[in-house]
């Protein structure tokens, strides 16, 4: 009996992990246009983004402008956001190119340093917000992922979590100027 189960239970069991899966950022070795985040980052970017929740309902709706400046490989990403609801924000993110296609980013209310990776089309991109709900701040982790589709533009899917619970997704479209 327990050996039925124990069969029966292991092709659930395999599902289950491969759905947690993740990709992986050398899945897109070979995808063209090639991301640098230098190149497409310089200059203004505007962006128009959603916030959904865990049912996928639109949250909040947002526009960015960007304006971004590289020195070698450190980079200044300066944007400005404006939500649906009228409210501004301004997040200025200070990238740092590294050997391999990796780069190091801070922020404001970036709790610690963002890292990321780039191969092919394709930006993993981590980092930890420290978000303001409520009164309260909440530390809450995001996992983007970025597809270069062509010169001038770019997509950008983030999950939210905290605790490893799916909060929601941003969704963002961004159009070099």
């Amino acid at each position: 009996m327990k050996r039925r189960l124990l069969l029966a239970a292991a092709p659930a069991t395999l599902a289950l992990m491969a759905g947690c899966a993740s990709p992986d950022i050398a899945d897109y070795q070979g995808e063209k246009p090639a991301l640098d985040l230098r190149t497409y980052f310089d200059g203004t970017v505007d962006a128009w983004g959603v916030f959904t929740d865990r049912s996928g309902k639109v949250v909040k709706r947002f526009t960015v402008v960007m304006q971004c400046s590289w020195q070698g490989d450190d980079g200044v990403l300066d944007e400005a956001f404006t939500y649906s609801d009228g409210t501004t924000q301004r997040r200025v993110w200070r990238v740092r190119k590294l050997p391999d296609g990796r780069y190091t980013g801070k922020a404001d209310d970036v709790v610690g340093q963002a890292e990321g990776q780039a191969r092919g089309n394709a930006l993993r991109w981590r980092y930890t917000l420290a978000l303001p709900v409520d009164g309260k701040v909440w530390h809450v982790d995001f996992d983007d992922w970025m597809y270069l589709m062509s010169d001038k533009v770019l997509l950008n899917r983030a999950t939210m979590s905290k605790f490893g619970i799916t909060l929601g997704e941003v969704t963002l479209s961004f159009t070099k100027r």
